[in-house]
């Protein structure tokens, strides 16, 4: 089974770094492959004029990580997203990852639809609602396929965010490990 986590937050050490871990840690490390978005080089869209509407090889950005990430996403078994809240919505990174996805599978059918069908899970850090997000992951699984969420709030484990603390909460490590077991099966 080929496992990727992708860990959108900006922080090296937060407690999206952490759940990551976490989850790592379920899987032989040779079965595992890892992506934190803070030790990345990915650009956004834009400045440049629309080459990958025309030929998906032509766009401007085709030699950062994105490409990679999508790559080792389409052949894998399953997907953990690992998305901090910013403002009620997902980060930045999460949003430039979804940008740049046209680039990816323009005019790429089979690819986009192999895509979908990759199981994905989503586990958001947040204290706040969850209907932004729903909204956001709905886009990356197959319509066929349930979006499984897990939304973990350091303030219902006696944390704060920004401390970065979350998962020495052996409840908060007790939760994502039975959401991760469940999706195993």
């Amino acid at each position: 089974m080929k496992i990727v986590i992708v860990n959108f937050s900006g922080r090296a050490n937060g407690n999206c770094h952490a759940i990551s871990d976490q989850i790592e840690a379920l899987y032989p490390f040779d079965k595992v492959k890892r992506y934190d978005f803070h030790a990345l080089s990915v650009s956004p869209c834009g400045n440049c004029d629309y080459e990958c509407f025309i030929a998906r090889n032509k766009c401007a950005y085709i030699k950062d990580d994105i490409y990679k990430i999508y790559e080792n996403i389409t052949n894998s078994d399953l997907v953990y997203f690992i998305v901090p809240n910013y403002c009620d919505y997902p980060n930045a990174h999460f949003f430039i990852f979804n940008e740049r996805s046209q680039c990816y599978f323009q005019g790429q059918q089979l690819l986009l639809d192999k895509y979908l069908s990759v199981p994905k899970r989503f586990i958001v850090v947040s204290n706040t609602g969850k209907d932004n997000f729903i909204q956001a992951f709905g886009y990356h699984v197959s319509e066929s396929d349930s979006l499984r969420t897990l939304i973990l709030s350091p303030k219902r484990y006696g944390k704060i965010s920004i401390a970065g603390d979350l998962m020495s909460s052996r409840e908060a490590i007790d939760e994502l490990k039975k959401f991760c077991s469940a999706n195993d099966k």
